[in-house]
Order: C-alpha cells, then structure tokens, then sequence
C-alpha cells in the first residue's frame, strides 16, 4: 500500500478530529477572526498551492452570505497588490513556512493589515506571526497534501459561517453525519475505480466543476500532476462551454462535480453530450444517475454548500490507483520541495547559485 493511499483512508478520522477541535477548543479562535473580519475594511483570503485550493473551496461562503472577500493567490498578492488601511489577510497554509506567506507575513506588519493564519503547524511562522492563529490539529501527510488540505479547507469553510454567524451545532452534527456515511462508501469507491475503464496512463484528463467544488477540481489537477506525474486541467464548468470544448477528443477523460441543487441539469446534459463526442466522464456527487458517466460516484447527503468537504475523496482515490497503473512513485517528489521556500527556479542546485550570487 502507498504512503499516498494509507494518508487518504484515514482522512475521515482527521476531518473529525478537526471538526472537534473547532466546535470546541478552536471555537474561541474562530470567533475572534469572524470579528476581525466584519469589522475589517477589506478581507484578502489567500494561500498557495493545495492551500490556495482551500481557499477556492472557502470563497463562495462567503460570498453567498453576502461577504465577499478578496481571492488571490498568495504569490500573485504578495506582489501585485497593496492593502488599504484595516485590511483584514486571511492567510492559508500548512506548514506556514512558504516563501510567499513569509514575506506575506512581512508585507502585512508593513501595511498595518491584521493576519489570520489557519495553518497546521503551531511553530510555523504563520502560527508565531499572525495576530489571530488558527492551528487545526493534524497527522501531517507523507508527501502529497491530503489531510492537511481537507481539514485546512474545512477550517475555511467554518471562518466563513463564522462571519456570517451561522456555524451552529446542527451543521457541526450534519458535518460529522457525512464524515461517517464517507467512511462507510470508501470500499465501494475503491471497487469501482479497481474496476473502472475510466483511468487509462497517457490520456487527456480535464477536472470540471462550480462553487466550492472548483477547490476539489483543482486540487483533483494537482494531485494527476503532484501523484500521476502527469498534464491535467481544471477549470469552471461554465467556462469550458466557451471555447475550451474545442479540444475533446475521442478518449478524453473529463471528471465532473456536480451540485446537488445549483445548475445540476446544464451540467448533466454537458456530461451527456460529452458522452456523445465519445468522451469518457467521471461525475462525483449526491443521487447521480447511474449511467450519466463512465464511472459515477455516489456521495452521501450533504449539508447545502459543504459538498467540498468530502468530493475530494474519490478523486484522491483515483489519482493514486491511476500513479500505479501508470508506474509512478506518488509517494515522491522529483523536482518539488515538500515546502518551497525560494522564488529561483525548480531545480535545487540552481536555486543556490541564484541565492549565492
């Protein structure tokens, strides 16, 4: 069994252990940033990496509530951006020890804007810097991000009902309700994609979705290019309806998260035609029709918007059966760090050149 596979099957039990912690002890933490951010002039929410899809996940939270925030990524902010008096970062990462959320962390003491750092290391900078520290409990993950990613987006996603004053008991409860029924339909997850056409080694795969589960389609990307070593795309399910589905193929792989109650039909009648241009379609979401895909994952209900919490699972499960058919080591890096920590390059040795000279 891969490192990679061991950390994603324990991923309900961390994704508890983080709803525990932030329905109790980190309730007081995320309190105090929600205040922040209602009293703020400005709120950023940034990240980089498998952090930024977190925040991709987060946004459309608080945006539905009627409290957007400013979505940028943390290298794009750090240097194309300038921040207005009480601005309000809500700064997004692991380990805290990225090189953009250093000097991030650095910019912000600069500008006067207040931190909020959701991160899961405790000693990191982001944890020691930021004058509001959400430190979400965690196993760290071998390699690539799987539990520190799920229970960072988590930690987002209950900032955003914070602010809008909604993180009650009854979505706590129906958020550990889904975590054991997703527990319970990993086995049968698992048996689908080891019987599954769907993951052919050399194909095009393109991952599809809307609202909150864009976090999900591109942290989808990211593993088939951090596990499988290979391409892949991710993007708005509206937006590859205008121009972008110039490229299907015969043979296309094309994953698709659907909702359960936003544009669910547009975006079914696209995995049909899509079938009919002799594509193959992977569709994961809630009371799906069994023959809308060529392979079809079934989530348990779900509380409106919180379908990012758990539709990252199935993809995970894939992309780590699709690094074995292909023959790659998903449980290491050949060029990237485990955490970057310089802006030269992506090879190691280059980098030190630059920073020597």
């Amino acid at each position: 069994m891969t490192r990679f596979l061991q950390d994603i099957l324990r991923q309900p039990d961390e994704l508890q252990r983080a709803i525990d912690f932030l329905a109790g002890s980190g309730r007081r933490g995320l309190q105090e940033a929600a205040r922040a951010i209602r009293h703020g002039s400005h709120a950023y929410l940034t990240g980089i990496g498998s952090s930024w899809h977190a925040a991709l996940c987060a946004a459309p939270l608080f945006s539905e509530g009627a409290h957007p925030v400013y979505l940028q990524d943390a290298a794009e902010l750090l240097h194309f951006a300038s921040f207005p008096s009480g601005a309000v970062i809500i700064a997004i990462s692991r380990t805290g020890k990225s090189l953009e959320i250093v000097r991030l962390l650095a910019k912000a003491r600069e500008s006067g804007a207040l931190v909020i750092g959701i991160t899961n290391s405790e000693d990191g900078p982001l944890a020691r810097e930021a004058q509001i520290p959400i430190v979400v409990p965690v196993t760290f993950d071998h390699g690539i991000s799987v539990n520190t990613y799920s229970t960072l987006a988590l930690a987002s996603g209950a900032l955003a009902h914070v602010t809008l004053e909604s993180f009650d008991d009854h979505l706590i409860s129906a958020c550990s309700r889904m975590i054991r029924e997703t527990a319970e339909c990993m086995n049968q997850w698992e048996e689908q994609i080891a019987a599954t056409t769907w993951l052919v080694p050399g194909a095009v795969y393109y991952f599809l979705a809307r609202g909150s589960s864009l976090g999900s389609c591109n942290e989808a990307r990211l593993m088939w290019e951090e596990g499988v070593k290979a391409p892949a795309t991710a993007m708005g399910s509206g937006s590859f309806r205008h121009g972008p589905q110039e490229m299907i193929a015969e043979g296309t792989r094309v994953g698709m998260w659907i909702d359960a109650q936003r544009m669910r039909a547009p975006d079914l009648a696209v995995a049909r035609d899509l079938t009919r241009l002799r594509a193959a379609v992977m569709l994961i979401g809630q009371e799906l029709p069994q023959d809308a895909g060529d392979l079809v994952f079934q989530l348990p209900e779900v509380a409106p918007g919180w379908q990012f919490l758990i539709d990252i699972i199935p993809a995970q499960l894939a992309a780590e059966r699709l690094a074995r058919r292909s023959g790659m080591d998903c449980d290491s890096f050949r060029l990237c760090s485990y955490i970057v920590e310089d802006e030269y390059g992506l090879l190691h040795e280059e980098a030190e050149v630059q920073r020597d000279s």
